[in-house]
């Protein structure tokens, strides 16, 4: 519940601070006294956008903070999620600076506006009178009633399910729109595919096909240099072996001497053996060369293939060849393949459907029920509100189509009168039976949620005598479920206050500022006799008033 109220800067308020309790508590005030300034500023801390023109001073920052003890309310799950940490008493804190900055915070944890808004969607509820046209929403119609059939749970399991079923139909959306445009490519990318895949190729090819060819077409030069050079070995008087050998033997003479010559004697024995072999390799070698015409042919035109493949997919080797028949692979197959993938996420699409239709049918056999309860306990309020003669209707059909919180249509109708006929609520009913209506909403929701506070604001416009009475009391029994803030202009609903405020204004050297207090029991005497009979209390007007507050 919210127990402190914090405001520097701000309209018409330079500071202020002021402690809630629990039950009922009571705020009056003159007209233009400033309790839609109150409002204001506690809407800023519950994420309404910031103005500058709400500073009282332009050059000092402007600072809201509430404070709200939510130990019961089970909201550490809350702030687990927002990774704030979490305190039983929570400071929600708002910042506005004068250049237009605007700063929030949670328990000194800097956060959004919309992380702001959602932790007060879980701590306050405040209704202001135009609030009323809420009643006509269909969505507030479904809140009322899904309360009461607690369906929330159900709610959010449909939830994840219709999300996860809206995400496998734009997936198979995709799939067809990708099955379709493959469609179209498909014989293209096949002949490709084939193409590639019957030129047989391989990684390393093409430079052993160009090593080759050069060698063909080099032969007559290959055979000359092979011819030379083995003449130039064999040659008997002047021939490399003949050397070799003749320079071997007058080493040989002379190793036994010295250990160097024996080493040089060894050194030219390999090379011997060395040359003796790339003779021997020379002769194989000019044995083998010869002009192959065929082979030539068979080379060129291999390599043409390779060439012309290179050319039309604007590559330059043959990696990148493979690399493009892999990917036609792939697109060729997902063409073949798609009947198949369409199929499984159609029935994975069938599969979700048929869980989250069970949930839509539970939550709406929920809500059959729930219907009758709400439409007698609205009507047995009002009863004592004098709307005695008020019937209500609610026409809810189970639909085809998904919605955000079920497959159900809701209706709310209204007959004010005996003998009319029902009607939509906008329509029939007036501004205050609409308040009468919502204060009623309001009441029996008050047994169904886990909300900590109410704040009405003026609620009570359009009642009077009686009337006020009773929605005075209803307040009252409010409060025992809730923090309930009332707002008001009624003496009737101003008594029933375990706590009263007066928000006033204040002169204070030329300087106009709104200020709020706390009052105490002879106070409060006076404030309400001013309600009853105008500035100047008469005595009947404070006997009223105690009577009242008795």
């Amino acid at each position: 519940m919210l127990t402190n109220l914090s405001i520097k800067n701000y309209a018409l308020i330079e500071s202020l601070s002021v402690n809630f309790q629990d039950n009922l508590s009571i705020i009056t005030g003159e007209t233009g006294a400033g309790k839609s300034i109150l409002l204001g500023a506690l809407g800023l801390v519950l994420g309404k956008r910031a103005d500058l023109g709400t500073l009282k001073d332009s050059k000092s920052k402007c600072i809201i903070e509430a404070k709200f003890s939510v130990l019961n309310y089970k909201l550490e799950g809350f702030f687990e999620e927002h990774d704030i940490d979490f305190e039983e008493e929570t400071i929600v804190r708002r910042e506005i600076l004068p250049s237009g900055k605007s700063r929030a915070f949670i328990n000194d944890t800097p956060t959004t506006l919309q992380v702001l808004q959602v932790l007060s969607g879980k701590l306050i509820d405040v209704h202001s009178q135009h609030q009323t046209l809420q009643l006509s929403d269909v969505n507030f119609q479904f809140q009322i009633i899904d309360a009461l059939a607690e369906n929330y749970n159900k709610i959010e399991s449909y939830k994840r399910g219709l999300k996860l079923y809206n995400q496998l139909v734009k997936e198979l959306k995709s799939l067809k729109d990708s099955e379709q445009s493959a469609k179209e490519l498909y014989e293209y990318n096949l002949h490709l595919y084939e193409e590639l895949e019957a030129a047989s190729l391989k990684k390393d090819e093409q430079e052993v096909l160009e090593q080759n060819l050069d060698k063909i077409n080099n032969v007559e030069e290959i055979k000359l240099n092979l011819t030379e050079a083995q003449a130039t070995t064999l040659n008997e008087e002047v021939g490399i072996q003949a050397l070799m050998v003749s320079f071997s033997a007058n080493l040989n003479r002379i190793k036994s001497f010295a250990p160097e010559y024996k080493e040089l004697f060894e050194r030219v024995s390999s090379l011997k053996i060395e040359l003796d072999d790339i003779c021997s390799d020379i002769e194989v070698l000019n044995e083998n060369v010869e002009f192959d015409p065929i082979e030539l042919e068979k080379l060129n035109n291999r390599l043409q293939l390779i060439y012309n493949l290179q050319k039309k997919h604007s590559v330059s080797t043959i990696e990148d060849l493979l690399d493009i028949q892999e990917a036609l692979s792939v697109k060729v197959d997902a063409v073949k393949n798609s009947s198949k993938i369409i199929t499984e996420k159609e029935n994975e699409i069938k599969d979700v459907s048929l869980k989250i239709d069970k949930l839509a049918k539970t939550i709406y056999s929920k809500r059959e029920k729930a219907i009758p309860i709400f439409i007698k306990k609205l009507e047995g309020i009002l009863f004592n509100l004098g709307m005695e003669n008020t019937r209500f209707k609610m026409n809810l059909i189970h639909s085809d189509q998904y919605f955000l919180n079920g497959k159900d249509e809701l209706e709310l109708l209204i007959s004010a009168n005996k003998g009319t006929n029902f009607g939509e609520l906008k329509k029939v009913a007036s501004g205050g039976e609409l308040s009468r209506i919502m204060l009623s909403v309001k009441a029996i929701l008050s047994e169904y949620s886990n909300l900590p506070t109410i704040i009405f604001d003026e609620i009570d416009t359009g009642v009077s005598g009686d009337v006020s009475q009773k929605m005075a009391d209803i307040m009252k029994q409010m409060s025992d479920n809730m923090q309930v803030i009332t707002i008001t202009h009624l003496p009737q609903i101003a008594s029933k206050g375990k706590q009263h405020y007066k928000v006033y204004k204040e002169d204070i050297k030329n300087n106009i500022v709104t200020k709020l207090k706390e009052l105490n029991q002879e106070e409060r005497i006076n404030e309400i006799a001013e309600m009853l009979s105008g500035k100047n209390a008469s005595e009947t007007a404070i006997e009223h008033a105690k009577q009242l507050l008795n």
